[in-house]
Order: C-alpha cells, then structure tokens, then sequence
C-alpha cells in the first residue's frame, strides 16, 4: 500500500499532498513555539534610542535609577549605535527642523522596530502646540506603538508604556 503511495507513475499528486499536509502540520508545530520564543527574545531585550529634547529626558533618567529600574523589565541602558536599538523613545519637543533626522534615526534602525511617544510636547506639542516650528506631535513623522502622556510623565507612567509595549510585541504574529 505504501508503495503505491510514494509510486510517482501510478500516483504523482498523492506526494504532493503528503507534503502539503506535512508543510502544514510543521507550520502548526513549530510556527507558533518559534514565533513565541523569538517575541520573548525582543520583549525581554529593548534597546532604546533616546531623543531627548526637553524636561521628559529627566524623568527618563529617573526610571533608569536604582529606584525604579527599568533593566528589570528588559529595556537596557543605551549603548552601541542605532543600527542595533529597537526602541526609539522620543521624548520633547520635535521641531520642523528635527522631524527629518528623527525619521533618519528611524530608518537606520533595525526591524522590528518600536516608538513610544513620552510626554505632552512629543504626542500634541505641549505648551508650544501654536508655534509655526513646533510639530503638533511626532504621529506624522514615525508610527507611534505607545503614547506616555504627561508633562513630564514620571517614571511609574514611562515602566507602564513599557510593559504595554511588551504585550503588544507579545501578541504579534509572524516574525
């Protein structure tokens, strides 16, 4: 019987469906664990990029400290070049000026890449929204995952954008 299967000249599609079928049981038994483990990898190990223009770097700073730690969560300490961050953290006010070297220290960044918009001024422009250089948020310049909002937002809010930026990778499919 088994002959007969694997037989091309008596049977040439019977092959192709045994593959077919093995191509989707391999995709149910290893796609899903594979793309678990590779989400646990990028949630668990952010690299962040920090553009810092305004009082939002202090309380950056701050979640950085013994105090609240934020390595705990998995976002390291900035180090290294763009080319190896996957979070960008804006925090400040973005200029005209400044909104295309924002989007170039976007594109120099590896995919999957993430942004989280921290404080008044990057997410409405702030105190500054009427003003013709101030950008009335950085959501037209690079696609936001997270927005922290706050003037300046303390570092318990910062941990909080995180951690939802980590269910959000979590929940992604495909790697």
């Amino acid at each position: 019987m088994l002959k007969e299967f694997f037989n091309q000249e008596t049977a040439p599609h019977a092959t192709n469906v045994l593959v077919g079928k093995l191509g989707d049981i391999l995709v149910r038994a290893v796609g899903k664990p594979l793309d678990y483990a590779i989400n646990w990898g990028r949630l668990w190990s952010l690299w962040p990029v920090h553009l810092e223009t305004a009082c939002c770097s202090v309380e950056f700073g701050a979640a950085s400290s013994p105090r609240y730690d934020v390595e705990r969560f998995g976002i390291i300490e900035a180090f290294g070049s763009l080319r190896q961050c996957d979070l960008i953290v804006v925090m400040g006010t973005i200029t005209r000026k400044m909104a295309p070297r924002l989007r170039m220290v976007y594109d120099q960044m590896p995919d999957p890449k993430y942004v989280i918009a921290m404080g008044a001024c990057a997410i409405t422009g702030g105190l500054y929204f009427d003003s013709y250089n101030v950008l009335p948020g950085i959501d037209g310049v690079l696609p936001v995952d997270i927005y922290v909002p706050g003037c300046p937002p303390r570092p318990e809010t910062l941990i909080q954008g995180c951690m939802l930026l980590q269910e959000k990778i979590k929940r992604m499919k495909g790697a």
